[in-house]
């Protein structure tokens, strides 16, 4: 009996002392995850710390560390070259303009001159190109401010039914030019709240969108659901080579069509709906390309 009472009361002991460790463990493990989700919600850095010693924790918990120093110091790195490519666009934005300035200039010069016909068409043309070249670098100089300014938002209820309306006429020249004609579905007067010339922008370079890429005539919806939002619709060519999960990434072209466009048009509009709440979403079906803006009503 006396052995048995000793073996027993040792097995008793163990247990004890095996929950005393799971508890241990269960106790740090919590700790553990108590620090990381202070890390993600509340941004802290610091590293992960044990109250009580365990070689296999404490290892856990500097590689847990290494990790978290590794991810830390990618992001800072990602800031820094973010920071040094809007550095860079704005600085060649601007280093472009000077000369470009030049070149119209004498273009103008050369015009004002006697020219045979041969010569004006020539100058024509480099006019055509010098024109393109500064829409491109105006794009440049935009997408760079909006992105290094502070935003400034007016916000006010506008009715948007009324502003599309007006910007389309505007766009008129532009889209005879082209060939191009505008069904806009005209619903009773849709008012947002928003930021009335962040929304002509939007409009605007909608407009641009359709004028360079379209294939066909176009149609604009506006419609009012939670948000209002504003339809484009378009044919486009060689629809299966555009990835309409990129067409808001800056500097995207998606196919040849497209290969004199910085890509930046549709990143600006995206750019400035989410400055005011808004989003923005694009699909293909049927060759047709519709880009949709959702503001806040």
């Amino acid at each position: 009996m006396n052995t048995l009472t000793i073996v027993a009361g040792t097995l008793a002991i163990l247990i004890i002392l095996l929950a005393l460790y799971i508890a241990f463990l269960q106790q740090q493990l919590r700790s553990i995850n108590r620090q990381l989700d202070k890390r993600l919600t509340k941004h802290t850095r610091q590293p992960i710390r044990l109250e009580l010693l365990s070689r296999e924790l404490d290892t856990l918990a500097i590689n847990i560390n290494k990790c978290l120093k590794a991810e830390e110091n990618l992001r800072l790195k990602g800031i820094q070259e973010e920071k040094n490519f809007k550095e860079l666009i704005a600085n060649i934005s601007h280093d472009l303009r000077t000369p470009l300035t030049a070149i119209k200039g004498y273009q103008q010069l050369m015009g004002n001159g006697e020219l045979n016909v041969d010569q004006q068409k020539k100058l024509q043309t480099a006019q055509k190109h010098a024109d393109e070249l500064g829409r491109l670098i105006e794009h440049f100089f935009e997408y760079t401010y909006l992105l290094n300014a502070e935003p400034e938002l007016h916000i006010e209820r506008m009715n948007l039914t009324n502003l599309v309306a007006e910007c389309l006429a505007a766009s008129v020249p532009a889209l005879e030019e082209n060939n191009l004609a505008v069904q806009l579905e005209e619903p009773p007067p849709i008012f947002v709240h928003a930021d009335k010339e962040r929304v002509t922008r939007i409009i605007h370079n909608l407009i641009r969108n359709c004028v360079q890429y379209s294939h066909g005539d176009i149609e604009v919806k506006l419609l009012a659901a939670d948000k209002a939002v504003l339809s484009f619709k378009n044919p486009v060519k060689n629809a299966s080579v555009i990835d309409v999960k990129r067409l808001f990434d800056r500097f995207y072209t998606g196919d040849q069509a497209r290969s004199n466009s910085t890509g930046l048009g549709l990143s600006i509009v995206r750019l400035l709906a989410e400055q005011m709440g808004g989003n923005t979403s694009a699909s293909i079906q049927g060759g047709f390309l519709e880009i949709r803006v959702e503001l806040p009503l």
